[in-house]
């Protein structure tokens, strides 16, 4: 599948542990090597270690991989523009770049209109310092309303196989075109189900929970996290998992 203009795999990795030591910067870069495609990090990740390391791993980024980043999580007042840039800023010298292809609104301030948040990520995306935006945790009114300031070719939700709130989103995305990123893809209990299809397949339960998520819906792009490279390469194989509908209507 396509992220902007870049082809990626339907499995990224997720960084929210991940800090910086010697031994997760070489992890970092043996992802790149085992093909991962798209690494999510965000300024509040690790309070900026995750993109530091990130940075250090494999700044200049390859063309072939998305690196995306979030500002403006933490509470009210953290979606102001100020704020936002502040972070945009933060993050561009963490990672070492002076460009971020993949940048989201982590949060929708509840004090700040939407409209005025991404106002501030377009004006680094006029610059050409941010090249394709998202929005995170929203619903399909939020995404509107930001596509009328912008253009949004991501959206991170939390989904999996307990939390299915993002179900109309996912719809939304996959009419429209838009990549679903689905944050904490591998919480939730399958319960005794999802352990007799792994059985099945000869694969773990975390394999199972990716291959139904990648089966919801062509637009899926699940990030799981991990600071494991057995887990990744373990991760990165679920996407050769194929259900079939009575295993599908198992886990519903």
């Amino acid at each position: 599948m396509k992220v902007g203009e870049i082809e990626v795999g339907r499995i990224g990795l997720g960084t929210n542990r991940l800090t910086r030591t010697p031994a997760n910067v070489e992890f970092v870069r043996a992802a790149v090597d085992a093909g991962v495609r798209l690494i999510d990090t965000a300024h509040l990740y690790t309070h900026g270690e995750s993109e530091e390391t990130v940075g250090e791993a494999i700044s200049p980024f390859p063309p072939n991989v998305v690196v995306a980043s979030k500002g403006g999580f933490g509470g009210p007042g953290r979606g102001r523009p100020e704020v936002l840039r502040a972070d945009l800023e933060e993050s561009l010298r963490r990672l070492r770049t002076d460009s971020i292809y993949l940048y989201y609104l982590h949060r929708v301030d509840p004090e700040t209109p939407i409209e005025e948040s991404l106002g501030a990520i377009k004006e680094f995306q006029d610059r050409g310092v941010v090249k394709h935006v998202g929005i995170s945790q929203v619903g399909i009114e939020q995404i509107e309303r930001a596509r009328r300031v912008l253009p949004i070719v991501a959206v991170q939700n939390e989904y999996n196989l307990t939390e299915r709130r993002s179900d109309d989103v996912i719809d939304y995305c996959a009419g429209e075109g838009l990549v679903f990123v689905p944050f904490f893809p591998l919480r939730g209990d399958g319960g005794v189900k999802l352990s007799q299809i792994a059985r099945v397949h000869r694969a773990t339960r975390r394999q199972i929970t990716l291959a139904w998520l990648l089966h919801r819906s062509p637009v899926m792009l699940p990030i799981p996290g991990t600071l494991s490279l057995e887990h990744l390469k373990e991760n990165l194989a679920a996407e050769k998992i194929r259900l079939n509908d009575a295993e599908v209507e198992a886990l519903r």
